[in-house]
């Protein structure tokens, strides 16, 4: 079984063309994707995770 792409936060804050300092203040309100720390404490992000995050932000803003 193939283990879930997990993304390096620089990946993600292209991705999603955010800063380091706009994605921490959203993570602190809860509003960010899930996050995995590893026990070197860097963190990652599973790409489904991302994705799912992605469609709860399109759905709230057509709501």
């Amino acid at each position: 079984m193939a283990r879930p792409k997990m993304l390096k936060l620089p990946e993600v804050l292209e991705e999603i063309d955010m800063s380091r300092a706009a994605f921490y203040r959203m993570r602190a309100r809860g509003q960010a994707p899930r996050i995995q720390k590893l026990p070197n404490g860097q963190l990652r992000i599973r790409r489904a995770d991302l994705d799912a995050w992605w469609a709860s932000c399109e759905q709230r803003a057509t709501a």
